[in-house]
């Protein structure tokens, strides 16, 4: 097990305005104690929820290989120990049909055996709304899971107004079109140490985005993490 001292774990936060940590606040390991949830994000006046686009990929920025895999990381304990801290103020999770469809594993995946992280993100996972956007499904296998035909931007604002928790959307041609549709607030992008030479884009080719940096680090494996806020 990768393990760093409790010492170089003590950083100390500046946040802005919005309670959302400046950049130049963070450290350069994790895990580390990051916040549980930084606060909502004001428009003109409206407190909504957060939208974030968490997603692996590679440092030529594939998530998906050429052939449409996605095995080229192994996540450890120090992976699964940040993604938890990332999903705990999550409510909703938004997919796009194959995302769901590797995703709902969790759903029934057996844990007693598990060590404790994976244990807690299985449920996470199971604790959370789901909303499935696919026009060639027809049902779902997980609770708590609703199935949509259209992604709509409007609807995802209304849901963004009426949530008390932050959602993340997974798959990136679903965070592509919510790119696209100027409702994804921030991004958590984990570069693993692999370059695939091709495959599907983590972020959309044809958008140009202003994003503003909040902060960076690296695991003890080598996976460096960016975490950015999108400035549309």
């Amino acid at each position: 097990m990768l393990t760093i001292p409790a010492a170089i774990l003590k950083i100390t936060y500046r946040v802005d305005a919005k309670g959302i940590p400046t950049a130049g606040s963070v450290g350069q390991f994790w895990p580390w104690p990051m916040p549980t949830n930084v606060g909502q994000v004001l428009v003109g006046g409206v407190a909504l929820a957060k939208l974030i686009y968490i997603a692996n990929t590679s440092l030529d920025g594939y998530t998906e290989d050429p052939d449409g895999g996605f095995d080229f990381g192994q996540p450890d304990e120090e992976y699964f120990g940040f993604i938890n801290e990332l999903e705990r103020p999550v409510g909703t999770y938004l997919y796009g049909r194959r995302m769901y469809q590797t995703m709902v594993y969790w759903e029934t995946a057996p844990v007693a055996d598990q060590p404790h992280w994976i244990v807690e993100f299985a449920n996470l996972w199971r604790a959370a709304d789901k909303v499935v956007f696919s026009k060639t499904l027809t049902s779902v296998s997980s609770d708590k899971t609703t199935l949509e035909q259209e992604f709509e931007a409007e609807a995802i604002r209304r849901l963004k107004t009426g949530a008390d928790h932050d959602l993340t959307v997974g798959g990136a041609d679903l965070a592509a079109q919510a790119i696209e549709a100027g409702v994804v607030d921030e991004c958590h992008l984990f570069f693993w140490p692999v370059v695939l030479g091709g495959g599907k884009h983590a972020l959309p080719l044809r958008t140009r985005l202003d994003v503003e940096l909040l902060s960076e680090r690296r695991s003890p494996s080598g996976v460096a993490h960016l975490h950015f806020r999108i400035n549309y």
